[in-house]
């Protein structure tokens, strides 16, 4: 995400960051049953030794932005030393993604600031105790979430951002949820859109996976919010631009392709040009976005939501019939 508060968006200059997502494990305290690592939790987690490698690795092949993902990275008893050492090699950014729960313990979160953190992400999928927690599968987890933002702020520590997966029973709330994320003072945030590719949507397409065209209608109002917020560093990710013409400046993947040369580290697999990658094997343009004028820009549909739905809601947008609408 960019770091700008607010207005419109543009490419940094100096060329990409070179980053890094070191999945760490996929060990978690909840259990989401839309995750795309939710048939991977009997796979054994990065020893210490291999993730100080990968780090070491990492750094020499000169990346600036590591980003600590997991399942829940938090819950390893070697997390604080493992921000200390990324502190200790240099990353100008330790960003870690987080169900937050952890972070409800005073003394950890002060730990966690304290160890070397600049930023963390936190998901909240539901505007309320009730949902949320309906989609964690845990019992108190929002309570935790929203305790953990306030204590990484009591501690100082104010890059803090937020995502949302959106599917079937989130998405006609994705405006409340918008709203949470104004509420408690995060500014940027992605929408996600889910990915069926593996995990739980794979396992359960019809019961999680939403119709684009369903979803993209609340998706936009909650982008529309975070506008009426003051910022449009509220994005969508995953989604078909001619779902979304008029919120191009908020689409994460234009921006990220712009801003960063990413790499994705986990237990069973490496892959060193993740933009590139979700072209080749996750994502397509079917035929008929043939002559669409966002056609360069969009990395298309799923391959298993097109397998499974079909194409019927992607709309090509051509400029000479959007001039004359």
């Amino acid at each position: 995400m960019s770091q700008d508060k607010g207005g419109d968006w543009t490419p940094p200059q100096g060329g990409r960051t070179q980053k890094l997502v070191l999945f760490t494990g996929f060990s978690c305290n909840s259990h989401c049953h839309f995750c795309i690592d939710l048939n991977k939790r009997d796979l054994p987690d990065k020893s210490t030794r291999q993730i100080v490698e990968e780090m070491v690795q990492a750094k020499a092949a000169g990346v600036e932005y590591l980003e600590m993902i997991g399942g829940e990275t938090t819950v390893r008893g070697d997390f604080i030393p493992l921000v200390k050492t990324a502190k200790k090699l240099g990353f100008k950014d330790i960003v870690v993604v987080t169900n937050g729960r952890m972070l409800a313990y005073p003394k950890f979160a002060k730990e966690t600031v304290a160890a070397g953190v600049t930023d963390l992400v936190f998901s909240i999928h539901g505007h309320d105790a009730k949902l949320h927690d309906g989609l964690t599968y845990a019992p108190g987890s929002f309570d935790d979430l929203l305790q953990g933002i306030a204590n990484v702020r009591k501690e100082g520590l104010d890059r803090i951002f937020g995502n949302c997966t959106v599917i079937k029973q989130n998405m006609k709330h994705l405006p409340d949820i918008a709203r949470l994320f104004l509420r408690l003072k995060i500014h940027h945030v992605e929408f996600i859109f889910v990915d069926p590719t593996y995990g739980g949507a794979y396992t359960n397409f019809d019961g999680l996976v939403p119709r684009i065209s369903e979803a993209a209608p609340y998706m936009r109002e909650a982008l529309d919010i975070g506008r009426a917020g003051g910022t449009k560093d509220f994005v969508a990710r995953y989604v078909p631009l001619c779902h979304f013409p008029d919120h191009l400046d908020q689409i994460s993947e234009v921006r990220e392709v712009a801003t960063f040369r990413t790499r994705h580290w986990a237990p069973d697999f490496k892959n060193d040009d993740v933009g590139a990658g979700r072209k080749i094997a996750g994502r397509r343009k079917p035929a008929k976005c043939e002559g669409c004028s966002l056609f360069d820009r969009c990395e298309g549909v799923w391959n298993e939501y097109l397998k499974r739905v079909g194409d019927d809601e992607l709309k090509p947008i051509h400029e000479a019939a959007k001039a004359a609408s």
